[in-house]
């Protein structure tokens, strides 16, 4: 809900109250934490979402923007809706996947190297109750994904996920990869673009081969990195310092996210390069985290200037982990970009 307004400082604040009234109505519908989050929106090559605005005391605001958003509780993900869970018997892999079904367009989330389709406890309710038709699955060697002997191995994430789309019968996706899932994104697109309505990239280092880049990364992450536990690397401070169940959470995901050891180490139907990348026709978002130690924004950025068209978005208080971090201005930079594709 938006409300636009030219108005005095006490209409601004009855305009507040209303729109908290309606925010505690629609919650004990819907048995949800609601809040009203002002949100000044910078339309540019690369977006940042900005954190509240707030009028100063005695200032006449012009115009108030307010954005009445339904966030998930803050400590738990929202109630999963009916779906399927399944194992697809592909070549060289018995793939786990949840499909919430329905004839909305289809959105296929790709997981972390530290996570499994479980990881996306906020994001298949808020698509779902968008009208989309939600797929997540767990890549090869991880989560409840089995490897078959009888198949060649390790195979790529790019042919995996095309053998999953047409075992559900699914022409055009929207792609939402994040993290190492991001590394399967991009070959998808490179590989099979007319499988895919839009492409979103987040919090990825994508990849690329190019030996510039490879030296960056090696500077950027030296021995010292690698060692640091995984919630520390990849979950912003901020997060970390304001929601200690959900940070728990976090970790409990990962320790289950390779039941069975290290996953093979898949290869790729392309050798990913920002010149190949500037061949991607296909729409493009890309967001990471201003916090992120992987991806920061100049790497975003990178990969910005090579993807022609392609809009970026820098989610505040995030670290790697944005669809986590931060939910619901991932859900909403996500959900109104497929929505024009």
């Amino acid at each position: 809900m938006v409300v636009f307004g030219s108005a005095s400082e006490a209409s601004f604040s009855q305009g507040v109250a209303s729109l908290a009234a309606l925010s505690i109505m629609m919650v004990s519908r819907l048995n949800m934490r609601s809040y009203i989050h002002p949100v000044m929106a910078m339309v540019n090559a690369d977006i940042s979402l900005q954190q509240p605005m707030r009028p100063r005391p005695g200032a006449l605001p012009t115009v108030a923007l307010f954005v009445l958003v339904l966030a998930q509780p803050t400590h738990t993900a929202l109630a999963q809706g009916p779906g399927r869970d399944a194992s697809a018997d592909l070549p060289g892999v018995h793939l786990w996947f949840t499909d919430s079904g329905g004839s909305g367009a289809a959105v296929v989330f790709i997981h972390a190297a530290t996570g499994s389709s479980r990881v996306w406890e906020y994001q298949r309710p808020a698509f779902s109750a968008r009208g989309y038709r939600v797929i997540t699955y767990d890549r090869r060697g991880f989560g409840r994904s089995t490897i078959d002997v009888s198949g060649s191995q390790p195979g790529t994430g790019a042919d995996d996920l095309r053998a999953l789309l047409d075992y559900l019968k699914i022409d055009r996706v929207h792609l939402v990869g994040t993290a190492a899932g991001g590394f399967v994104a991009w070959d998808f697109a490179l590989s099979f673009p007319d499988r895919l309505r839009s492409l979103v990239v987040a919090s990825s280092i994508g990849g690329v081969q190019d030996e510039s880049y490879l030296e960056l990364h090696r500077r950027m992450r030296p021995p010292e990195f690698a060692a640091m536990p995984p919630d520390i690397r990849e979950l912003g401070p901020s997060y970390r310092a304001s929601n200690a169940a959900g940070w728990e959470r976090w970790k409990e995901l990962e320790r289950t996210a390779r039941p069975n050891g290290a996953p093979p180490a898949q290869t790729f139907r392309n050798r990913v390069t920002f010149a190949a990348l500037e061949t991607i026709k296909v729409p493009t978002l890309l967001l990471t985290g201003d916090a992120d130690l992987f991806a920061p924004p100049s790497i975003m950025r990178m990969f910005a200037a090579r993807v022609k068209g392609s809009r970026s978005i820098v989610v505040p208080e995030a670290g790697h982990s944005a669809y986590w971090e931060q939910p619901e201005a991932f859900n909403a930079a996500v959900l109104e970009f497929i929505a024009k594709h």
